[in-house]
């Protein structure tokens, strides 16, 4: 494979000039035209979430084969060719351009590529002052062999998620991330098998009508893990359609921007036959840092921690009594339960909520398990 060979020339001359800036959003529907200038169209900070699958710039240098002689479906497509890495860049540098402007202060972009392009993707990335906050490896459980055996077996492709800036108050739903991962933590290594199979959209001719397309179990945990149901999400390379199928499936609403009319009717024709999950089917572990804050002042003048009502810790070395402000005492310190906490063990800070429990009949109860008491009859 010849990498830096020139093979088709630039596509910036074909792009359209820029329309006017759209007033209103053109939710769940597909765009048809050059992904740069139908972005330029869109209001400013209107998306939560965008997932881009640029062109790859795989720059084949002539048909593959397999041993056996068959010829190998590789990207040859006119979409993936330009003339110079520079040319490339250039591209690349215009797209995230209009996609840091669509998108919201407290939104994510996601970028998947091969490692043909998505090292200069990452760079430009950070020129475009987006703030990565992961790197996440697809490992392939079926990737395509290394048939001339001149290489490693590409197994993996790279995604990179960026915030806006180091400040933003993005979307990261890491409780339903545990949950799906059998309660323990989400890594960024993720093992998932290709598009393949019955999932594999094909075209009138029966044979594939994509040749990148993505797994929607991709998506899926992209889209679950930073967006929530009604939030929007942009694809500026929707090809078949699979960020518009799964975020109908969560309920989130959806942007395609694609300019090859076969994709087009390929992924309409999939996005429409997609079902969405019912409303409670919908739902996910809430995050803690989602759910309302509860000063214990509340527990204490709702009555379901009376003034006078004795706290200890776990393992009953201390007791607090509780005053009538919500504020607890215990020998020569007073005041709220986490300050009080932190200051009998020494402690910089403590979480009174998980550190004070209340004696019930010679149980223990933790403080927290009233507050979520208290927010579930809310």
């Amino acid at each position: 494979m010849n990498l830096i060979a020139p093979i088709a020339e630039s596509r910036a001359h074909l792009r359209p000039r820029t329309k006017p800036v759209s007033k209103s959003l053109p939710l769940d529907s597909i765009l048809q035209g050059d992904c740069i200038a139908e972005m330029a169209r869109l209001p400013d900070k209107s998306v939560d979430m965008i997932f881009a699958d640029p062109p790859y710039n795989l720059q084949l240098g002539g048909d593959l084969f397999r041993p056996e002689g068959s010829r190998v479906d590789a990207v040859d497509d006119d979409w993936d060719k330009f003339d110079s890495l520079t040319a490339y860049d250039n591209f690349t540098r215009d797209w995230l351009m209009q996609a840091r402007r669509i998108l919201k202060d407290d939104g994510t972009i996601w970028v998947i590529g091969s490692y043909h392009n998505i090292f200069r993707v990452g760079a430009l990335l950070q020129d475009s002052d987006f703030w990565i906050l992961n790197d996440i490896v697809w490992r392939k459980t079926n990737p395509m062999p290394n048939f001339r055996g001149t290489r490693f077996t590409n197994a993996h492709e790279t995604l990179i998620w960026c915030a806006k800036d180091e400040k933003a108050r993005y979307t990261f739903n890491y409780r339903a991330m545990k949950a799906l991962n059998d309660d323990l933590q989400m890594r960024s290594d993720w093992l998932m098998p290709i598009c393949a199979g019955s999932e594999r959209v094909k075209g009138e001719d029966g044979a594939k009508a994509h040749p990148t397309q993505k797994p929607e179990a991709l998506l899926y945990r992209i889209l679950l893990a930073c967006t929530k149901p009604g939030d929007i999400v942009l694809d500026p390379f929707f090809g078949t359609g699979t960020t518009g199928a799964v975020a109908r499936r969560l309920g989130r609403r959806w942007i395609g921007v694609e300019r090859e009319p076969a994709y087009i009717k390929v992924a309409r024709e999939r996005i429409a036959s997609t079902l969405p999950l019912d409303e409670s089917a919908m739902k996910t572990v809430p995050d803690k840092r989602d759910a309302p804050r509860v000063a214990f002042g509340v527990l204490v003048e709702s009555g379901m921690v009376p003034p006078g009502t004795v706290l200890t810790d776990a393992k009953r070395r201390w007791t607090a009594s509780v005053r009538a402000d919500g504020s607890v005492a215990c020998d020569l310190h007073a005041g709220s339960i986490h300050k009080v906490g932190a200051a009998l063990q020494g402690a910089p800070s403590c979480n009174g909520w998980t550190f004070w429990h209340i004696d019930k009949a010679g149980d223990l109860m933790l403080l927290d398990a009233l507050r979520q008491q208290h927010l579930a009859a809310l």
